[in-house]
């Protein structure tokens, strides 16, 4: 063989691979919806178009402001209370809790010194 003939069998290998990432990045292209290769990075916005949206957002705020002062489903539920009946039970059951911690801890002498 001589030098000739492997510079042509190698720039037919080239030129087939280079055919063959073609067809890879179109299959890339056609899954990730065009998406293969470009930029991830920042987009610059026009003024314009951050005066936009910034407008929307205080639509969107002025909405939920304005929801909560008129009392609608944007406020919060009303602050549930126990009954005095129910609050007695319940200081009646943690003043028996104590008393009978603090006998158990009478019962029980102190070693800790």
């Amino acid at each position: 063989m001589d030098i000739a003939s492997v510079v042509r069998q190698l720039r037919e290998e080239r030129d087939r691979g280079s055919e063959e990432v073609q067809r890879l990045d179109a299959a890339l292209a056609a899954l990730n919806g065009n998406s293969y290769g470009k930029r991830t990075g920042r987009v610059t916005l026009s003024a314009a178009a951050r005066a936009r949206i910034a407008a929307a957002q205080r639509a969107r705020w002025a909405k939920v402001r304005a929801g909560k002062r008129s009392g609608t489903a944007a406020s919060s539920p009303a602050k549930r209370r126990l009954s005095v009946a129910a609050r007695a039970r319940i200081a009646k059951a943690q003043r028996l809790r104590w008393a009978k911690q603090k006998k158990s801890a009478q019962e029980r002498p102190n070693h800790s010194r």
